[in-house]
C-alpha cells in the first residue's frame, strides 16, 4: 500500500500527529524554497517505503505558522520525528534518503 504525504494543518494536526500510533515526520516547507522542493521527491520516495511503517507529512511554515513556532523552526527544510504526541529529533536542511532513514531509526 502506497501511504501518500499528509498535508498538515491545524484541522488535522491533533489527529494526524499527536494521536498516531506511528512514528511521524514532519517536514517544514515552504513552496519559495529551492531546497525544500529538492527534498520533495526524496520525502516521496520515503513515504512509498513500506519496510519502515512511519507517517510522512509535510507542513507549510508559510500556511501554518503557529505549528512551525511549536517546533522552533527557524530555517527550513526541517525534518522532526515525532512518537507519541513528543518530537525525539529534528534535522535542518536539505537531507539524504539515508539520512531520513536514520532520522526516523529504520536500519
Amino acid at each position: 500500500m502506497i501511504m501518500a504525504v499528509i498535508e498538515i494543518t491545524k484541522q488535522n494536526y491533533e489527529k494526524e500527529v499527536i494521536e498516531s500510533d506511528k512514528t511521524v515526520l514532519l517536514d517544514f516547507w515552504a513552496p519559495w524554497c529551492a531546497p525544500c522542493r529538492a527534498a520533495s521527491p526524496i520525502v516521496e520516495e520515503l513515504s512509498n517505503d513500506e519496510s519502515l511503517n512511519i507517517k510522512v507529512c509535510k507542513v507549510n511554515v508559510d500556511d501554518e505558522p503557529e505549528i512551525a513556532y511549536n517546533y522552533g523552526i527557524v530555517s527550513i527544510p526541517t525534518f522532526v520525528v515525532v512518537k507519541g504526541g513528543s518530537m525525539v529529533a529534528k534535522k535542518v536542511g536539505l537531507q539524504s534518503l539515508e539520512s531520513l532513514k536514520e532520522l526516523v531509526g529504520a536500519e
